[in-house]
């Protein structure tokens, strides 16, 4: 009797785990979903002092030729400097203030993530989280600049 409870225990974990792959699959996240929960922005410490970074932990940068709201970096300038596009609904961590989170349209309809007003991007440059390699550069008509939490940008 106990070798047929052990068996049938056995048969029955081993369907179990076979089949578990799949099921679990059928109920996770999507990639797109997981980026979505991750906060649009987060602080971080830098040799700038604290700075505000992607979910990833990528630096954002203002551009001093933007105006308030709207960008002035296209072609050339959104491939040397990507702008940052919302993919989701905007979340703030502790350290962002909410209020001055935002978005503009682009030319191209997609919608670039605003901090203070100031349009956000990337630098093609910083391959690897928490790099600023280009503060303070002068290109394109205007000075690249991280931002800090109050949405000043660093000079």
């Amino acid at each position: 009797m106990l070798k047929r409870l052990t068996l049938t225990f056995l048969l029955a974990a081993t369907i179990t785990a076979a089949a578990w792959p799949a099921t679990a699959n059928a109920h996770s996240l999507t990639s797109d979903q997981v980026v979505q929960a991750k906060p649009t922005l987060r602080v971080q410490s830098s040799a700038f002092g604290q700075i505000l970074f992607d979910s990833r932990g990528f630096a954002l940068y203002g551009f001093t030729k933007d105006s308030r709201a709207r960008s002035n970096c296209s072609g050339a300038c959104a491939r040397a400097w990507p702008p940052y596009i919302l993919k989701g609904r905007l979340r703030a961590p502790a350290g962002v203030k909410r209020s001055l989170l935002g978005t503009i349209r682009r030319a191209d309809g997609r919608r670039q993530v605003t901090y203070a007003g100031h349009p956000l991007y990337f630098y093609v440059g910083d391959t690897k989280a928490g790099q600023v390699r280009c503060q303070n550069v002068n290109e394109f008509g205007g000075l690249w600049l991280v931002v800090r939490p109050g949405g000043r940008l660093v000079r």
